[in-house]
């Protein structure tokens, strides 16, 4: 059974700092390529990181550049989203996904709170 939990999510204020992490099991970690969205209320999801299997590359929403970065430990089978500087327009539920586009499978975690307030 494949599963991606999410954890990590809370509230912070503004400035702060928070490290999501999403557990993965039920699949070949290490072969997929990573990613967290996030959606806030009344908008779209929206790619927010994203990291390939090997970790040799990440790419980053722009607004997010330089405040976010992604990780991940093959080992563990988890992937991290370490958020520093947090801004009010951060907020949302953060979601894991995992992707292995040759076989056609994608999978989504069920999403944590990310709430940045003062």
């Amino acid at each position: 059974q494949v599963q991606l939990v999410e954890s990590g999510g809370g509230l912070v204020q503004p400035g702060g700092s928070l490290r999501l992490s999403c557990a993965a099991s039920g699949f070949t970690f290490s072969r997929y390529a990573m990613s967290w969205y996030r959606q806030a209320p009344g908008k779209e999801r929206e790619l927010v990181a994203r990291i390939t299997s090997a970790g040799g590359s990440t790419n980053y929403i722009d607004s997010v550049k330089g405040r976010f970065t992604i990780s991940r430990d093959n080992a563990k089978n988890t992937v991290y989203l370490q958020m520093n500087s947090l801004k009010p327009e951060d907020t949302a539920v953060y979601y894991c996904y995992g992707e292995h586009p040759a076989l056609g499978r994608r999978y989504w975690g069920q999403g944590t709170q990310v709430t940045v307030s003062s």
